[in-house]
């Protein structure tokens, strides 16, 4: 009788545990194409999960997803079908390399543009279960400030924003930042500085970017870190396989370890709440209707 009253008490604190674990929702964006967004949110969520953490990565990239061609891999359902009630939420989840889930993209989130508010219940009931189902939600959006992308931007607890030192991309990550603080003065950004050939143009980079947002919109813009121009990139992407599973000694691995790092870091010292998916989808759905 001891025995199976302490699997019951055991299995009630699993129980309340998890209904008090809240996931956390970042979107994941770039002011342009080409940057390497995508490559840095299928790396960045992977180093999460070696940390331990549980992450889904969901490709929300209406035109260009391509989450699933950098692990080459050929999912059999996406958002689509959920949004057509083919499948469950469960039923879209998908699992890539080292057990990282992932939700693939494409013209499903084109729907969410159109659907009428029972379409849009449903929605939110089924992407709801995912609360506590991860400790990380990572939205890989398109690029430049689309219907879709805002809303994912306005909506997550958090959004990191992707450039490159080329003056194009700086300019959009900047007009993006923008825009949205225009629309929402509440949307935290991080940013990420990709295909750095040195520490100085990193933070230069950075500090470019910094300084405007601080001086003309007030926002303080914190820097997660610099990563790498690296071949081994191109190398792994031509092979379709992450650079941080195949080459995890490079340059960029190394880099976004460190992005890891001190995001996690940030996490802590904020000592902020996630808020959750229930927090996410709250947002959504007053942006949808």
């Amino acid at each position: 009788m001891s025995d199976q009253a302490q699997m019951l008490r055991n299995l009630v604190q699993s129980q309340a545990s998890r209904q008090e674990k809240q996931t956390r929702v970042i979107t994941v964006t770039s002011g342009k194409g080409g940057v390497g967004k995508s490559n840095f949110s299928l790396n960045f969520a992977l180093m999460l999960q070696s940390k331990g953490y549980k992450v889904l990565l969901f490709d929300a990239d209406v035109g260009m997803a391509n989450i699933d061609v950098l692990m080459g891999s050929s999912p059999k359902y996406s958002l689509y079908h959920l949004l057509k009630r083919e499948q469950s939420i469960w039923d879209i989840i998908h699992t890539g390399y080292n057990n990282l889930q992932f939700i693939a993209g494409g013209s499903g989130f084109n729907d969410l543009l159109n659907l009428d508010d029972t379409e849009i219940d449903y929605f939110v009931e089924q992407v709801g279960q995912l609360n506590g189902h991860v400790d990380f939600i990572l939205f890989d959006t398109g690029a430049g400030l689309s219907k879709e992308a805002f809303r994912f931007i306005v909506a997550a607890q958090e959004t990191v924003v992707v450039t490159t030192p080329e003056p194009t991309s700086i300019t959009d990550a900047y007009a993006l930042i923008k825009m949205v603080h225009s629309m929402n003065g509440q949307t935290p950004f991080k940013l990420v500085v990709n295909r750095v050939t040195d520490l100085k143009e990193g933070r230069q980079t950075a500090d470019k970017i910094s300084m405007v947002a601080r001086q003309f919109l007030g926002l303080e813009l914190p820097l997660l870190g610099y990563i790498d121009e690296d071949i081994h990139v191109s190398k792994a992407v031509k092979k379709q396989i992450p650079f941080t599973v195949l080459y995890p000694s490079c340059a960029a691995t190394r880099a976004v370890h460190g992005i890891m790092e001190r995001f996690l870091s940030g996490q802590l010292e904020s000592g902020e709440q996630a808020g959750g998916v229930k927090s996410f989808l709250n947002k959504m759905m007053k942006l949808l209707k």
